[in-house]
């Protein structure tokens, strides 16, 4: 049995300083996912800061019409708050598809942008995995890959990222504040998953001690006409095979501006750059989200078992297109199911 001390923060530069002083110490929030983690002795950590005492669970709006969420502000009370659900749908929606009601009420808005992959290879410790041990190999790559990504892939690994509320995050352009030993940052939400590249063990940019404190997410008009489709195997408590989180404006049968993010098929949160640049400009119709699905899903690239998620990601995003642009969109992509 490891033996793993305890402490808890009452205030943000203690916290900070503690985790920053030990590198064998990590912070401690909800702890969903990471004492899943522990007690499989993926991450062994020989000291746990508790920061639940700190204040950082405000949900309130920001100037300018925007939204200010402190990263210990649980998803089930973003997912229920009356600004989120009004101003932003597509941020309420993919929170209350991302768990189980139990977890909601326990996980944190911080915690959920840092949690790590669900990969079996990666939680198998006989298993080679190059994110838990450089160097080791992926089992993944010729292995059971159905669920694994088929977008931002290299050659140490293919595991998918497991968040719908970084998909939404992406969609919006969030910006995450974060707190370290020397200077605060803010990094915008898409910098702040990386590529595996070479070392796909990194998955932030942030370094050991730092802590996120604020996630901002600016004022959108666009992002009151949003929503979250997840397609999955199973309808509540599973990961997303395949999800779009999206944002479109619409103007005389024209689309003006678009928001596009995916899940469930690459290893980030993954922004449809390629679809937007189709969809800026050209008429809402099924023939135009046809040519965005098909060029964002280009560069995709299957390894055996996930080969389906290319066509299947191309139907999802022209469903959530099509039900977000509708005349009568609330009820068309309720009927859609993405609302």
């Amino acid at each position: 049995m490891r033996t793993i001390s305890y402490s808890r923060a009452t205030d943000v530069p203690t916290a900070v300083g503690a985790v920053t002083a030990d590198p064998g110490s990590a912070f401690l929030a909800g702890g969903t996912n990471q004492v899943d983690l522990l007690r499989i002795y993926v991450e062994q950590p020989a000291r746990l800061v508790d920061i639940n005492d700190l204040p950082l669970r405000q949900i309130e709006e920001s100037p300018g019409g925007g939204l200010q969420i402190g990263a210990l502000a649980r998803m089930s009370d973003v997912a229920g708050h009356r600004l989120v659900r009004q101003r932003f749908p597509v941020l309420a929606q993919a929170l209350l598809l991302g768990a189980s009601p139990q977890l909601r009420n326990m996980a944190s808005m911080g915690g959920n942008l840092m949690q790590r992959t669900r990969c079996a290879y990666f939680r198998d410790l006989a298993s080679p995995c190059n994110k838990r041990t450089p160097g080791a190999g992926c089992g993944a790559m010729h292995g059971v890959n159905r669920g694994h990504a088929v977008l931002g892939t290299s050659d140490m690994c293919i595991a998918t990222h497991p968040s719908d509320l970084a998909v939404a995050l992406v969609a919006l352009d969030a910006v995450v504040y974060t707190r370290g030993a020397v200077a605060s940052r803010d990094i915008p939400v898409d910098d702040f998953f990386l590529l595996p590249g070479n070392t796909p063990d990194r998955e932030h940019p942030i370094e050991h001690g730092e802590l996120i404190e604020t996630i901002e997410v600016p004022a959108s008009p666009i992002a009151a006409r949003s929503a979250y489709l997840k397609v999955r195997d199973r309808e509540s408590y599973e990961f997303a095979l395949v999800s779009v989180a999206a944002a479109v404006a619409v103007e005389a049968g024209t689309i003006t501006d678009v928001r596009l993010a995916l899940g469930g098929v690459a290893t980030r949160p993954w922004r449809a750059r390629q679809a937007e640049q189709v969809l800026r400009g050209a008429p809402a119709t099924v023939e135009t989200f046809m040519a965005a699905a098909g060029r964002e899903m280009a560069a995709s690239v299957a390894h055996g078992m996930n080969e389906f998620k290319i066509e299947l990601a191309r139907r999802t995003i022209v469903r959530a297109l099509g039900a977000i642009t509708a005349e009568d969109w609330p009820a068309a992509t309720r009927a859609a199911g993405v609302a």
